[in-house]
């Protein structure tokens, strides 16, 4: 029997345990999201932004929102038909597209969101209580749709914007007072990502109620085992952004290499 969309949402929301976190390998299509929805070990689906542009043939700067809540609704069909939560990386909302987006979010089925306090339409962080407005508007349109329990993912791209650690996680308590589930304190490839000293701070300040990407397209970085422990509590949530589309892109490209140069073996 089918889940309701709140038992969905109830379900995604418990997943987010500091030390045993939920793992996301974000999917940007039909086929990604078959292929890991059918794995025993997925408890849920989420998106990436940078992959339904790359899908659409955009820049993750020019990514509408029609296009991605197009991307979003073909997801969607294969995670209902898995009986899997849904969340979506929705950017920073669309300026005053926010309200309209979350809604035909929900009606398609999703059941959780990334959400950005970067203002693309103006280049700057929105203003902290601004952003805590924000969450809580999706929040409160979440609730009045039947579905309390749905699950905001807050990212703060203060230390992009040139703020501190301490600045970025004063942002991250905010959002998480709001009703966020986690923080997403996100490093950015311009500043070389996160190091392990402030994920760990990070995760002990917050509680562990933290999202940390999880790098696999460079060597080095923290491993899932790593994040379970980190900071003396952990992390609640791991992603990998579009980097699974990037290694299988890369796959690609060297089989269809090696099919034109008829040395396929």
């Amino acid at each position: 029997m089918p889940f309701s969309q709140n038992d969905l949402a109830r379900t995604f929301k418990a997943l987010h345990q500091p030390g045993d976190p939920v793992i996301l390998v974000n999917v940007w299509d039909a086929v990604s999201a078959k292929s890991v929805a059918t794995l025993p070990e997925t408890k849920a689906l989420a998106t990436a932004s940078y992959a339904i542009a790359a899908t659409a043939g955009l820049e993750d700067h020019d990514l509408d929102l029609e296009t991605n809540i197009r991307g979003a609704k073909v997801i969607s069909k294969v995670a209902m038909a898995s009986n899997l939560p849904l969340t979506v990386d929705f950017q920073d909302g669309y300026g005053d597209q926010l309200a309209v987006g979350v809604r035909m979010l929900l009606e398609i089925g999703v059941v959780g969101i990334n959400l950005e306090d970067f203002n693309r339409d103006k280049g700057r962080l929105y203003e902290v209580e601004d952003a805590v407005q924000r969450i809580r508007q999706v929040l409160e349109i979440a609730r009045q749709a039947g579905i309390p329990d749905f699950v905001v993912n807050a990212r703060t791209d203060a230390l992009l914007s040139g703020l501190s650690v301490d600045e970025a996680i004063k942002r991250g308590k905010a959002y998480l007072e709001a009703g966020a589930t986690t923080a997403f304190i996100w490093g950015g490839r311009e500043r070389g990502g996160t190091s392990r000293a402030e994920v760990e701070q990070e995760a002990r300040e917050l509680g562990g109620r933290l999202n940390v990407s999880l790098v696999r397209v460079v060597p080095g970085g923290l491993t899932v085992r790593d994040l379970k422990n980190i900071g003396g509590v952990g992390v609640a949530r791991i992603s990998v952004g579009p980097q699974l589309m990037m290694i299988s892109v890369k796959a690609v490209s060297e089989e269809a290499g090696k099919i034109l140069r008829g040395n396929e073996i």
